[in-house]
């Protein structure tokens, strides 16, 4: 089992910049690729920025491409979505994933979760 906590969350304005952290506990997240998803309200959760078990792989949702970057510290049991030039846009509940595939952007491939941190961008 792993258990996930994202941090980091607020209400900022568009064009600040936000980093999330997702913290593991239970075991070590290198056997895993972890994922960032979100939801806006009304809406299903979305794919957001995976990577890779040793960080050499990205992949990103088209939106966030050059404004986003995932990132992941493997000693710490920690990963990182820095968020720059937030948009309204992007004000949803973002969530941290494990899955034990390679790399991937496809929610059903992610077997554990975090509770979620919330995200709200004024205009």
């Amino acid at each position: 089992q792993v258990q996930l906590v994202e941090s980091g969350g607020g209400l900022v304005q568009a064009g600040d910049s936000l980093r999330l952290s997702c913290a593991a506990s239970g075991r070590t997240i290198s056997s895993y690729a972890m994922g960032w998803f979100r939801q806006a309200p009304g809406k299903e959760r979305v794919f957001v920025a995976a990577i890779n078990r040793n960080g050499g792989a990205t992949r990103y949702v088209d939106s966030v491409k050059g404004r986003f970057t995932i990132s992941r510290d493997n000693a710490k049991n920690t990963v990182y979505l820095q968020m720059n030039d937030l948009k309204p846009e992007d004000t949803a509940v973002y969530y941290c994933a494990a899955s034990t595939k390679i790399i991937t952007s496809q929610s059903y491939d992610y077997d554990y979760w975090g509770q979620g941190t919330q995200i709200t961008v004024s205009s």
